[in-house]
């Protein structure tokens, strides 16, 4: 506890699902925390974690913000910084995933989701740099998936490509950055029972085989997102740059295969 204490952080997409757990984890750990949500009926959510930072004794606001659009990103950070304070941690969590197979994906669909997945982290990102550079200090956190190394779906190419694009930005961002002691580095989860993921895993069969493919025989949480971006933002992670910590049970590390005889 208290690893973030003073430190100010900005989560986009923070009203929900993984987002919200993030939120709570950088505000148990000391940090005040900036969420940001897009659409009107996001607020109340965003408001609901907002109280829960509060709770835990940090200061909290929202703000409404298309992450695709430079212009709204500029307008965020700047009430940030007016209500807050200089942002010391970012965290980039927004993001779409919609089901549409490639011959069937319209360019609308495209645009929206290289405009949430790829485009938003550029943006907040240069804007956060710009005042780290200043100070020679600053912790920023992608949140990719398992999508970003391995075609997870044959639905979803878009998404997958978009979330590929981010792993390389990250990349690309850490040596740029790293030497005004800017850390810059990802998450990739693997599938996670949020909100976001409702109706895919209604379905008890398809609930089934997610588990039954990971090595660990289970689901992630939320909150262990949350851990690995609690890292990754503290001080214990000063010597860590351009990583993509996968935090998937080991399932990328597997190729996909009939169970093996002999384990039986």
């Amino acid at each position: 506890m208290g690893r973030l204490k003073g430190k100010i952080a900005l989560v986009t997409g923070g009203s929900r699902g993984i987002g919200e757990a993030i939120v709570i984890r950088l505000a148990e750990e000391g940090a005040d925390v900036a969420i940001n949500f897009t659409s009107d009926a996001s607020r109340e959510k965003a408001l609901k974690a907002a109280a829960q930072v509060e709770e835990l004794g940090g200061r909290a606001m929202v703000v409404q913000a298309d992450v695709g659009s430079q212009q709204q990103v500029l307008h965020m950070f700047e009430e940030v910084e007016r209500q807050l304070g200089q942002v010391d941690i970012l965290v980039n969590n927004a993001g779409v995933a919609p089901f549409e197979s490639f011959m069937l994906t319209s360019e609308e669909t495209w645009d929206r989701t290289y405009n949430t997945n790829v485009k938003s982290i550029f943006l907040c990102s240069q804007r956060a740099a710009a005042s780290m550079i200043e100070r020679r200090s600053g912790k920023i956190v992608n949140v990719l998936s398992t999508a970003s190394l391995v075609v997870t779906s044959p639905v979803i190419p878009h998404y997958q490509s978009s979330k590929a694009a981010a792993h390389m930005l990250t990349k690309g961002m850490a040596i740029e950055l790293g030497k005004f002691n800017i850390n810059v580095n990802a998450v990739g989860p693997s599938t996670v029972d949020t909100d976001m993921c409702t109706d895919y895993l209604a379905d008890e069969e398809t609930r089934r085989k997610e588990i039954e493919a990971n090595p660990m025989k289970r689901l992630g949480t939320a909150r262990q997102i949350g851990d690995a971006v609690v890292f990754l933002a503290s001080d214990e992670a000063m010597q860590v740059n351009g990583h993509l910590l996968m935090v998937d049970g080991g399932l990328t590390i597997k190729a996909a295969q009939p169970e093996d005889s002999m384990e039986r």
